[in-house]
């Protein structure tokens, strides 16, 4: 991002992030948006076979319209069908420009990033873009790579030095979540879904994500692992609280002597893997993605799963990364 956002700009980006959430169809599990940059964990539904009817779609519309506005569009919808077999075309024509910006991540970003960017430079008299890029999307696997990167997201402002606690910081999904924002908590619930499900069955496990308390607990407790500095390693005698950040100086040393991150410990790093892999998961996630998508790739690759340099952990990336992976 070319400027930094203060408090008022965050705040209406995560009303827009919400607001665009329900009306493309997107869910998302967590986030967090700091002063030039953000970090958002979406579940993409599959967009159903069957679509909605007229009806359905103007209340549906009704979530990011104007009743003026909901109303105009019913009525050139029934000017349409009112043609017969020769309107068809037009009303479906008519439908599908609001379908297409439903259950799809580049016509949800592209939105949020657009109406953010007109009203930032309306509200401080400027013009052009404001971001320097087209946004980075990583491919992430449900259960274990997922709370990984959930993990990862919220701990942003811990790493950069605003709190101590994420829960502090209300811009993120934790802090959105304890503060009793009921969509930041079914994200998190929907994150800890699979954890809950190896440990019994999806049926109880659907009883336990249901108790905001229960998960609320286990995910704090991941947070404070990820976070937590090493016992005899408080520089300065400073342990804020059990969390803290790793300076780059110190990843390199560590990378440096042969050492291996665990993956909470890359957690308190700056960690490309996350946001340039292009897929991230289990060896089998991402060599069945590479498999469905080889017309990316060399032809003689023959594999998609790439190790993380530095890290300790079963995840893998689609990506090797070279260049400061870890920072």
């Amino acid at each position: 991002m070319k400027v930094g956002l203060g408090k008022e700009g965050r705040e209406h980006f995560v009303w827009l992030m919400r607001l665009y959430e329900r009306f493309c169809r997107v869910r998302v599990l967590s986030f967090v948006v700091m002063s030039n940059h953000f970090h958002l964990l979406l579940e993409v539904p599959a967009q159903p076979e069957k679509k909605m009817t007229d009806e359905q779609l103007l209340r549906h519309l009704g979530c990011l319209y104007t009743r003026a506005e909901v109303k105009k569009i019913g009525w050139e919808l029934e000017h349409f069908r009112a043609l017969g077999a020769g309107g068809e075309e037009g009303a479906e024509a008519l439908r599908e420009k609001y379908f297409c910006r439903m259950y799809d991540l580049s016509a949800y970003m592209k939105i949020v990033k657009q109406r953010f960017t007109q009203w930032f430079n309306t509200k401080h008299a400027r013009k052009g873009t404001l971001w320097e890029a087209r946004f980075k999307s990583t491919l992430v696997e449900d259960g274990h790579a997922a709370r990984v990167v959930a993990a990862y997201i919220d701990l942003n402002p811990v790493r950069a030095g605003l709190v101590e606690d994420p829960k502090d910081y209300r811009w993120c999904g934790y802090g959105e979540a304890v503060a009793g924002i009921k969509a930041a908590r079914d994200g998190l619930q929907r994150v800890l879904f699979e954890k809950f499900s190896t440990l019994t069955n999806e049926q109880r496990a659907a009883k336990l994500v249901a108790k905001w308390r229960k998960v609320g607990r286990e995910y704090r407790k991941m947070l404070f692992l990820g976070g937590r500095a090493p016992q005899g390693e408080r520089e300065g005698g400073t342990y804020r609280k059990g969390v803290r950040t790793l300076s780059e100086e110190k990843v390199q040393k560590v990378l440096g002597a042969g050492g291996k991150l665990s993956e909470w410990e890359m957690l308190r790093c700056r960690a490309r893997y996350v946001a340039d892999g292009m897929v991230f998961g289990t060896r089998n996630f991402v060599n069945h993605t590479f498999r469905l998508t080889p017309q990316f790739f060399s032809v003689g690759r023959q594999d998609g799963a790439r190790r993380i340099r530095g890290v300790e952990t079963e995840l893998c990336t689609m990506r090797d990364l070279q260049r400061t992976p870890l920072g």
